[in-house]
């Protein structure tokens, strides 16, 4: 339930006499007939969805040193992004994208509400091409409600089929993109046309075609409403100062129809002339007017159907609106605030570390394990001798041959090792001496420090320190 305007508005049994909105969640939703509107946000969501969409579609298609541009390669465990190849181990990147990401939604909805929800989520973005599509081929909402309640006919098979048919095309693309960000997206169409797919490939392809149609087609508001969690727990970072969706229930009640021209306010009536233009656009099927919803995605159409119905009066634009609840009751706003400001502060400093984090990273990892064998060290001749085994990641995009250095307070030296060459993704394991004078070691435990460069690429380096173990002064 959902803290409303204690004024009534067509969906009365809804709202109870205590001004509080009860939603009964057993009871099956009708079908949602969205009016098309156009105005301010309307093109406003048009525009922020176009490049997502032409942005999803083309990456798998951009070629960046002959692979795609992003391609996640699940069974060779490498995750292209643009020029830089990610490993399973860089997973900490991936958790603080999505902890900034989480930060970053957080700050947003504190400002200016679900205007993620209403202008860019996928769900909002697709649920829109599949609204349009069924503009085109059965018309505007009436015509739609009119269509359903006919009987079977030839036009009404028609109509029907092709609004399946395209939005089938559409699920089949959707699905076609984004199993392309795994597969190179190339074979897999070549792999469809050609009925030599592989079976994993081809599952996920159906399994999202299914998913998408199904989503975008009949569920729609139902996962705004039900599904997603979002919606849940948006609440608890709203405050007065919020910007969102409001009706002015001060300008606009009492509600009530009347003509252009009329003294309505001689009769006692607001700005409202009670048009329900506002639900009617509404694709998750709220009345704005009834206050505040956890339902609401901030999209805006209603604001545009509302200034449409205000133009045509010759009344002034905004009894709905984006404004902010002090705004309506007090006729102010504070933009900087507290939670605002303490959200902003910590989304900057995680964005400046993981931003500092990914330019230093180096394509190249290194393991450093002293043999912890019987004898913690050898004695050969002059030398005292601490084997280790080193493992060298490559995770450049190229093959690279590495030289190994030691470092440290006294003059080590690496035996037994020549440069090999390690491939692109490979993990090359091997053993190393290291060795000191017994002369020179003065200490029974010393650091040592390895460095691992690439012979054809000086930036191409790591280090690593560990241990090396001596003989007590009386073992001399």
């Amino acid at each position: 339930m959902s803290q409303g305007n204690p004024h009534k508005s067509p969906k009365d049994d809804h709202v109870g006499e205590d001004g509080v909105r009860y939603i009964n969640l057993y009871e099956a939703d009708d079908k949602v007939y969205t009016r098309r509107i156009t105005g301010f946000y309307q093109k406003l969501r048009r525009y922020t969805g176009l490049p997502l969409i032409a942005g999803f579609a083309l990456l798998p298609w951009l070629l960046i040193d002959g692979r795609p541009a992003v391609l996640f390669d699940l069974p060779e465990r490498k995750f292209h992004i643009l020029w830089t190849t990610f490993w399973p181990h860089d997973g900490m990147y991936l958790a603080w994208l999505l902890i900034i990401s989480a930060f970053l939604l957080f700050t947003v909805t504190v400002l200016v509400g679900r205007v993620w929800c209403g202008f860019t989520c996928p769900q909002t973005v697709w649920t829109q091409m599949y609204i349009f599509v069924e503009y085109l081929c059965q018309g505007d909402r009436n015509k739609r409600i009119k269509l359903d309640a006919a009987p079977w006919s030839v036009s009404k098979l028609l109509r029907k089929g092709s609004t399946f048919g395209l939005w089938l095309l559409i699920a089949l693309v959707t699905a076609l993109t984004f199993v392309g960000y795994f597969v190179p997206i190339r074979d897999l169409i070549g792999g469809l046309l050609s009925l030599d797919i592989h079976p994993a490939a081809a599952f996920w392809v159906f399994f999202f075609t299914a998913a998408t149609f199904i989503n975008a087609g009949f569920l729609r508001q139902q996962v705004c409403k039900y599904m997603c969690p979002y919606a849940r727990f948006q609440s608890v970072m709203y405050d007065p100062d919020t910007l969102t969706v409001f009706y002015d229930y001060v300008r606009g009640e009492k509600r009530g129809p009347r003509k252009p021209g009329d003294d309505y306010k001689a009769e006692g009536l607001g700005d409202c002339i009670d048009c329900s233009w506002c639900v009617q656009v509404c694709p998750v099927d709220i009345d704005i007017r009834d206050g505040l919803q956890s339902e609401c995605i901030d999209c805006g159409l209603c604001v545009d159907a509302c200034n449409t119905v205000m133009d045509k009066m010759d009344y002034p634009r905004g009894l709905i609106r984006f404004t902010t609840e002090d705004s309506i009751k007090h006729g102010k706003a504070h933009v900087l605030r507290p939670r605002f400001v303490g959200y902003l502060m910590v989304l900057l400093v995680m964005i400046s570390v993981f931003v500092y984090n990914l330019s230093t990273r180096t394509p190249l990892g290194m393991e450093v394990l002293r043999d912890r064998g019987v004898r913690m060290y050898r004695i050969s001749g002059k030398d005292v001798q601490n084997v280790y085994t080193l493992k060298i990641n490559n995770m450049d995009g190229e093959p690279h041959r590495y030289t190994v250095e030691v470092a440290g307070d006294y003059p080590f030296r690496v035996q037994g090792y020549k440069a090999l060459e390690v491939e692109s993704g490979e993990v090359f394991t091997f053993p190393m001496r290291v060795a000191v004078e017994r002369k020179a070691l003065k200490d029974v435990e010393t650091s040592v420090t390895f460095t691992v460069t690439a012979i054809d690429n000086d930036a191409l380096t790591t280090q690593h320190t560990t241990s090396f173990i001596g003989p007590q002064l009386r073992d001399y």
